[in-house]
């Protein structure tokens, strides 16, 4: 063998590497048929996931969520409402890598800005017509008028925001990748927390008196 070679044994140990990193990019594979996330941390562990009921004790009912057939108010400073459907509202999801709410926008309604770090979302338009945009960390824009019928992906932890623009209410559904993608949603960071203001006034360049402002609208304090 050359000396410019790697040994047997330095290529087995970058294979074994190689295949973990591969194998801990992903969620691991099922193990079982489901595992119907039990009600206040109650049940058997799994992994990932929330932990299990007692598969004696799973039901149909548990594989069925009817939250989506009414909408969520609009009437606030948002002009947007959104009812989850995430594994906390809809146990049977649990372990199985999906979800899905419903996204109530009256006219010019907004989702204000925000991300899902652990999921990537597929926005689909029931009713109306949103503007649906993302931003990527190369502060690209992107955005497309989402009509009825059609559809807009949002990658993975990326910033976001639906915008009614039509006249009428807007009505959409949001899949993800995940049964619990997470939520951060910037306005609610900043002016919904005890974030103090002059903290917020410099790192938002707004003045401190609009950062008060949008404090009082949020409810925040500091």
């Amino acid at each position: 063998m050359s000396s410019n070679e790697p040994s047997p044994s330095l290529l087995l140990l970058l294979v074994v590497l190689l295949l973990s990193w591969t194998l801990c990019r992903g969620d691991p594979e099922p193990v079982q048929d489901f595992c119907v996330a039990a009600p206040h941390g109650s049940g058997e562990l799994a992994f990932p996931g929330l932990p299990c009921k007692p598969s004696s004790s799973v039901v149909s009912d548990d594989f069925f969520f009817a939250a989506h057939a009414r909408g969520a108010s609009t009437d606030n400073a948002m002009g947007s409402g959104v009812t989850p459907g995430n594994v906390e509202a809809f146990p049977g999801l649990n372990t199985l890598g999906v979800s899905i709410n419903r996204v109530d926008l009256a006219p010019g309604g907004v989702n204000p800005l925000h991300s899902h770090p652990r999921a990537a979302e597929l926005v689909h338009v029931v009713v109306g017509e949103m503007l649906v945009g993302f931003v990527s960390t190369e502060g690209r824009f992107y955005s497309k008028v989402v009509r009825e019928g059609e559809s807009f992906v949002i990658p993975r932890g990326l910033m976001h925001f639906q915008y009614n623009v039509g006249r009428e209410t807007a009505v959409g559904i949001a899949a993800y990748s995940s049964p619990n993608p997470g939520l951060l949603i910037i306005d609610f960071a900043v002016f919904k927390s005890t974030l103090a203001a002059d903290v917020v006034e410099k790192i938002t360049f707004l003045q401190q008196a609009e950062v008060k402002r949008l404090k009082g609208v949020f409810g925040g304090s500091g």
